[in-house]
């Protein structure tokens, strides 16, 4: 019997994880809206930059219980960010690998979540796993993108203005004025 051809935009997750399914291909960046956005304005993702996943679901045997329907997914790419220190380009290699356990519902969803320490969703028909994909590469953004050394300093907001003793005074400009007298 030939594998089901799986459908990544719009994934039956329970029917993937009972035939222990696996995807694996690239998305362009710029099919990531999001994520395209985090990147450095002079250093867009070009169309040849692609975000590589890969999906492989399972079914896991419960003891007294149905069988637990999981998700497995990995995914990586490399985007230039803007740089904290210097705001040049930075770029950073993205890395996820997530486990995700479907609940039959969005109650039992919650339930779950709140006692463990996996990953838990809802169980859908209609997976768009690109969207997932996103999702967990905008979750491996590093909270400050910096350089360990940067090549150009930012220059300091007082380099550019005059030396203290060479700024006029505005409150002396103000009382030169009230001496000068009247206006006619």
């Amino acid at each position: 019997m030939r594998p089901r051809a799986f459908d990544p935009l719009h994934l039956d997750v329970e029917v993937f994880a009972n035939e222990a399914g696996e995807l694996h291909g690239e998305w362009p960046l710029s099919e990531f809206d999001r994520l395209a956005d985090t990147a450095h304005p002079d250093a867009r993702p070009a169309p040849a930059d692609c975000a590589r996943w890969s999906a492989r679901g399972e079914s896991r045997p419960m003891r007294g219980g149905a069988p637990q329907t999981w998700l497995h997914l990995s995914a990586d790419t490399a985007l230039s960010l803007v740089c904290q220190r210097c705001l040049g380009p930075l770029l950073t290699r993205l890395q996820t690998q997530r486990d995700f356990l479907f609940a039959p519902d969005e109650a039992s969803a919650a339930e779950l979540d709140a006692d463990s320490e996996d990953d838990v969703l809802a169980m859908t028909r209609s997976l768009d796993l690109r969207a997932l994909v996103e999702d967990e590469l905008l979750l491996a953004l590093p909270l400050v993108p910096r350089h360990e050394v940067c090549r150009e300093p930012l220059p300091m907001a007082d380099d550019d203005e005059e030396p203290e003793a060479e700024r006029a005074n505005p409150f002396a400009a103000l009382a030169a004025l009230k001496r000068s007298g009247p206006v006619n």
